[in-house]
């Protein structure tokens, strides 16, 4: 079971196993407007779709959080709060020591974790092209693979070879990508396009594809309405799924 929790924070149940993937916890509002965009709108633009308590079970439940990079909209003071500080904690090598300077004591690098049969892999992406991708970082995503199924976590990546190749290699039953078309002032968009995730269904026409990471950070400017528009238009509504906030999805 796959949950969409709110934008890029996701739960997934797989062979007993329990991950919260990219806690962005806080209420509306809590920060300022990403910077140097067109929507000046505090962040998040939309409230969690569970209460409190619920909330709280479900970070102390997880057997493990993940963590594919540290920017805010995947990480953020409200996470770092509630989750416990000996909690299993899996990101890139980029990311350990800052987790390890707030307190966390179980911070491993993700790439090669494994619980059981299901092994972890930790993907490349780029965050955006040219000076502004520079500058957004390393980013991380991540396969989860079990004997009877592969599952694809994207992370906050455009289309590009490091994407290509993973779908190539793992042919993931499900690929998991952040949409929202995220873009500043200047340069090209951040995340994934409507163009983006074409090609993503185009390298793995058996695969589902879910797309998240819209409605809830003033820098996303793909909606899921305009999104689901075009995915009729391309007759795309089968394959590509686009999940409410609270969602719950049976794989």
């Amino acid at each position: 079971m796959l949950q969409l929790i709110r934008h890029a924070t996701l739960r997934l149940d797989m062979h007993g196993l329990k991950f919260l993937i990219d806690p962005f916890l806080a209420t509306t509002a809590t920060y300022p407007p990403i910077q140097r965009t067109a929507n000046p709108v505090p962040i998040p633009m939309t409230p969690l779709p569970i209460d409190d308590a619920p909330l709280q079970h479900l970070v102390q439940d997880a057997t493990a959080i993940i963590v594919t990079h540290l920017h805010i909209d995947h990480w953020d003071a409200a996470a770092a709060a509630m989750v416990p500080k000996d909690k299993l904690l899996l990101t890139q090598p980029e990311s350990m020591a800052t987790l390890q300077a707030q307190g966390f004591t179980n911070v491993h690098d993700l790439q090669g974790y494994t619980f059981g049969d299901v092994a972890l892999h930790r993907t490349g992406g780029r965050h955006g092209t040219g000076e502004v991708g520079q500058r957004m970082g390393p980013v991380s995503g991540v396969v989860f693979q079990a004997p009877d199924m592969r599952v694809y976590v994207a992370g906050d990546t455009i289309w590009c070879p490091e994407v290509a190749d993973v779908l190539q290699i793992f042919q993931p039953d499900y690929v998991v990508v952040n949409a929202g078309a995220a873009q500043f002032l200047e340069g090209d968009p951040i995340t994934m396009t409507t163009a983006d995730i074409v090609a993503v269904t185009q390298a793995v026409p058996r695969a589902h594809v879910i797309a998240v990471h819209m409605d809830t950070v003033n820098h996303c400017f793909l909606t899921r309405e305009l999104l689901r528009e075009f995915l009729a238009e391309q007759d795309l509504l089968e394959q590509v799924l686009v999940p409410e906030d609270g969602e719950e999805i049976l794989l």
